[in-house]
């Protein structure tokens, strides 16, 4: 029986990876496949696989035999660095672990073990695509600031904004304080944990 381990990725603690968990939880059990672990992460995809908690942690059940497939809802899930996605590929498929990309229904090697050329060949595509997303995403937000400030537009938060999301949780700052996590914070204030973020960062 097949061994799979869900990798999903968000960008920012304001996202979810419920849907992702949901539909990849779905597929895997449409075809029969035990589900090892969920690894999710909450981090941008440019980053290098080093600083990629889930991705080492991925590497670590293939090294150890734990898994031989890894289930992402899209490309962009394994990352937007092209270079450091492909290398994580690689080590997978020393392993013999397979990547399955389920929005477009690509595997990366075949039942044998084997490279499946046209499956890693859709995969290279798609990451390269997604990287030069991200860059003109950039370019487009780095460009929209530049005309802004051309026009004389004040960007950023208003003066004195940053204090007002402490105002507005004294209770989540009490027990930050207090030396509670942030999860233990969130469930005693009765806010998100993305509140409890906010709050700490301007602490």
């Amino acid at each position: 029986m097949d061994k799979a381990a869900l990798l999903v990725r968000v960008s920012t603690a304001e996202q979810s990876t419920d849907r992702q968990i949901t539909e990849l939880t779905e597929y895997a059990g449409a075809r029969g496949y035990t589900i090892v672990e969920v690894i999710s992460e909450t981090v941008s995809g440019a980053k290098k696989n080093a600083e990629r908690k889930g991705i080492q942690r991925l590497l670590l059940l293939a090294q150890s035999k734990k898994i031989n497939k890894v289930l992402i809802h899209e490309v962009s899930r394994l990352g937007r660095n092209t270079p450091e996605a492909l290398a994580t590929l690689e080590t997978l498929h020393d392993h013999k672990v397979s990547v399955v990309v389920k929005n477009y229904q690509i595997e990366t090697l075949n039942a044998d073990g084997s490279v499946n050329s046209m499956g890693l060949f859709l995969t290279t595509i798609l990451l390269d695509i997604g990287r030069m997303e991200r860059a003109t995403l950039i370019e487009r937000v780095k460009s929209g600031l530049t005309e802004a400030k051309r026009k004389g537009k004040v960007l950023g938060r208003p003066a004195g904004s940053k204090k007002d999301i402490c105002k507005q949780h004294p209770k989540v700052m009490k027990y930050l304080k207090a030396g509670q996590s942030i999860r233990e914070t969130a469930k005693l204030a009765g806010v998100g944990v993305s509140t409890v973020q906010r709050v700490k960062k301007q602490l």
